[in-house]
């Protein structure tokens, strides 16, 4: 962002501040300046005033002019094509040095006598604005023949380039940068010139705008005759400063507007406008994208995205002022990746929303320089709700480690634009302007606030260190998932992590779910990982494949991840598999391993995420489960999971041994602390209970019975054996081991006896079942 210390002072009176204080300002305010350059026209230069030209009689393309220089007139023999009687010229007389070994001095071209210089912009050290000789006007001061241009406050500028950081979009203009100046300075802001003048005819009887109601731009137009717009030549300087000088004034002075108060201008011409009996119609449609486009003949702009090219031929055009929200404009961009203009820089960072302001500051220059104004306007906006924050002194006072007034935080917010009401109790209710797109919560305000008081006014404070609970939800999960995978590697498993894709082939393959089609990955990575995984076994089961044709005998994995359902919701599971020999060939097992089984491998499942139960299961809903060795996964009488062994035929179609799976939610998974208990003293007594069970009652409803009994002295009881004949039909023997023992004595028998037909009774009385 370029600014320059004699267009600041348009805005804000800082002209007995010196630039370095400025610069070393708004460092320390957050906006870097980059660089900093002085622009000072050589000593030797003045303002002549050409009184004749004349044609050299020996050259075509000299001119001999009589110029006078204020204590002379002089001859000076001039190469411009644009040199001409009557213009007030820069003259660099004899003895100027106007750069290294680039001294003025009489000299002869062509036989004629030539003393001094008309010089171009370039030549005195201003931007270039042509290719010939500088025409100078009153716009830079009264212009006196003979004085030095050096004497020339107004473009003898100091130019500051300033590095904006990205979501610094409302000190894209010279108001922007003032207003930040005003607060560090305590300056008000100067009031704008209002000052129009209109020709006899109604913006009514010249144009028509037609809008649909689905736009999301702010709008005012505006038209204007622009057939004697003269620029003066201190505003095309400007302009040309800050690399946005074209040959063309209508051009020069939106640029300049934009420039100077951050407001988007822009312009159409008539000739360009749909016409409807002689009246110029505008149409503003939102496009299938989702842009407010500008339409006359055909498409002349997409609002805030790229203007076309403004046609020179006209002399009558229709002035636009426009806003959009930068945060929404950004993210349909790169949404729908269109290919913006140069407009899209300062829209996308955020323009002044503030259009009334702009197009006033703009009609009332170009009614100053020569334009005539159709009388009233057309508008098209809507009242945008301002975000409000509560912020309170002390949680401000306490972020930045030093105590603020009320009142300062007021004066510093009130300077910024913000609105501050007091909200009673050490609050204040701010509003936030809406050119402030990047303030959303406390910390913002209060950044702003240090922004201004400076860091370095804010003394250092002695670190303190509080010990505080750092434990919540996340770190609990990351522990119980560390704690989970350290004993799953202390059991023989190995961790893998594999896609959250897999292949939608295998999944139906199997009778496993898939995601709904409509909420499906558009563009796979490859076709076999072409939907997102319902179960981790596919990718396990795979990776077991792999390891066997590498020749490993005994694989056993385990993965943490995230599996989805058929609407795509997520959901964190642990899935184990082992397969083939359940250790690894040793001396004690004669180098001929067992493979493993069902309760060895639930056994490791269980060292690795702690007790649980088992049922079978009732309804088997994939082709993965195995229809005889199979069973849910129970913790609090709660289904978690399963674990089963894999299905024969999806062995067989990987090339497997004996193979088990199981599956559970992690959630669900126990992660609570180990207490330390009681022990008792008194030796234990064991007894067993051997009982004629119905093949149809499952082991867990004899189970739930016993832990129904109320007796402190039932420690423990396991099923040890089971049992079944001809002689038993549909039923079976199951023999139950139980652990009495008492925390105040050793127990008779004659305890014991009572506690074992207590249970006895119980199962009798709930299941009709008793001892064989």
């Amino acid at each position: 962002m370029i600014v320059t210390k004699r267009w600041l002072e348009d805005f804000i009176d800082i002209s007995k501040i010196d630039i370095n204080d400025i610069c070393k300002k708004l460092n320390s305010i957050g906006l870097e300046v980059d660089s900093l350059e002085k622009i000072r026209i050589p000593s030797g230069v003045v303002i002549g005033y050409v009184e004749s030209k004349e044609k050299h009689p020996d050259a075509d393309k000299l001119s001999v002019c009589q110029v006078n220089i204020g204590n002379e007139v002089t001859q000076i023999v001039c190469g411009a094509k644009n040199v001409a009687a009557g213009q007030y010229v820069p003259v660099a007389t004899v003895g100027c040095v106007l750069g290294t070994d680039f001294k003025i001095k009489k000299a002869k071209l062509r036989g004629l006598e030539s003393n001094g210089m008309i010089c171009s912009s370039t030549e005195i050290g201003l931007p270039k604005l042509n290719d010939g000789i500088l025409e100078l006007d009153d716009s830079i001061g009264e212009l006196i023949i003979g004085k030095e241009l050096n004497e020339y406050r107004l473009i003898n500028d100091d130019i500051i380039d300033i590095e904006l950081t990205a979501n610094r979009g409302d000190c894209l203009s010279i108001h922007g940068v003032a207003r930040e100046l005003s607060v560090c300075y305590g300056v008000t802001l100067c009031e704008q010139e209002k000052n129009l003048e209109y020709n006899d005819i109604g913006i009514g009887q010249l144009l028509e705008i037609e809008s649909d109601s689905t736009i999301s731009s702010s709008l005012i137009y505006k038209a204007g005759d622009f057939t004697e717009l003269k620029v003066p030549i201190l505003y095309k300087l400007r302009v040309a400063t800050i690399n946005l000088y074209k040959d063309c004034d209508l051009e020069n002075i939106l640029s300049y507007a934009t420039h100077a108060t951050g407001v988007t201008m822009y312009a159409y011409a008539k000739v360009d406008c749909d016409t409807l009996n002689d009246l110029s119609v505008l149409h503003i449609k939102k496009s299938k994208d989702g842009f407010d486009e500008v339409y006359g003949k055909e498409k002349l702009s997409t609002i805030s995205i790229k203007n076309e090219a403004i046609n020179k031929d006209d002399t009558t055009y229709i002035l636009e002022a426009s806003y959009n929200n930068p945060e929404e404009l950004s993210k349909n961009v790169f949404d729908k990746k269109i290919k913006t203009g140069d407009v899209y820089y300062k829209t996308s960072r955020g323009s002044e929303p503030n259009i009334e302001s702009g197009m006033e500051y703009f009609t009332t220059l170009i009614s100053k320089f020569g334009a005539k104004l159709y009388r009233g306007y057309e508008v098209f906006t809507e009242d945008k709700e301002r975000l409000s924050i509560d912020v309170s002194i002390k949680r401000v006072s306490s972020i930045v480690g030093k105590t603020f007034t009320k009142v300062k935080i007021e004066k510093i917010l009130s300077g910024l634009g913000f609105t501050v009401k007091d909200g009673g109790s050490g609050v204040l209710s701010v509003q936030v302007p809406l050119f402030r797109h990047d303030i959303k919560n406390i910390a913002d305000i209060t950044e702003e606030i240090v922004r201004i008081v400076g860091i370095d006014n804010i003394e250092s404070n002695p670190l303190q260190i509080e010990e505080v609970n750092r434990l919540n939800e996340t770190s609990n999960k990351i522990t119980k998932k560390n704690k989970i995978r350290a004993k799953a590697i202390e059991n023989g498993f190995f961790e893998t992590l594999s896609y959250v894709f897999t292949s939608k082939e295998t999944l139906e393959k199997y009778n496993l779910e898939t995601v709904n089609e409509k909420l499906d990955v558009l563009n796979p990575i490859v076709n076999e990982l072409n939907t997102l995984r319902t179960t981790m076994l596919t990718n396990l089961i795979e990776a077991c494949s792999n390891n066997f044709k590498q020749g490993f005998k005994k694989v056993a994995f385990f993965e943490i991840g995230t599996v989805f359902d058929t609407q795509r919701n997520e959901s964190q599971k642990i899935s184990f598999i082992f397969s083939g020999d359940s250790e690894y060939e040793s001396f004690t097992n004669n180098g001929k391993p067992a493979n493993i089984e069902f309760f060895g491998f639930a056994k490791k499942v269980a060292n690795a995420i702690g007790r649980f139960d088992l049922e079978p299961m009732n309804e088997i809903n994939n082709l993965l489960i195995h229809p005889y060795q199979n069973a849910n996964i129970i913790v609090d009488n709660k289904k978690i999971g399963f674990i089963s062994k894999l299905h024969p035929n999806v062995a067989n179609d990987y090339d497997l041994p004996d193979t088990f799976i199981a599956e559970i939610d992690f959630e669900k998974i126990k992660n609570n602390l180990i207490k330390a208990n009681e022990y008792s003293k008194f030796q234990a007594s064991k007894r067993d209970l051997s009982l004629i069970v119905p093949k149809d009652i499952s082991y867990s409803r004899i189970r739930n019975v016993i832990n129904s009994i109320e007796d402190a002295t039932i420690q423990q009881f396991n099923l040890v054996d089971t049992y079944s004949d001809e002689k038993l039909g549909d039923k079976e023997s199951l023999t139950i081991r139980f652990v009495l023992q008492s925390f105040d004595k050793t127990l008779e028998e004659d305890h014991i006896n009572a506690t074992m037909n207590t249970i006895l009774e119980k199962l009798n009385l709930a299941l009709g079942i008793g001892i064989r």
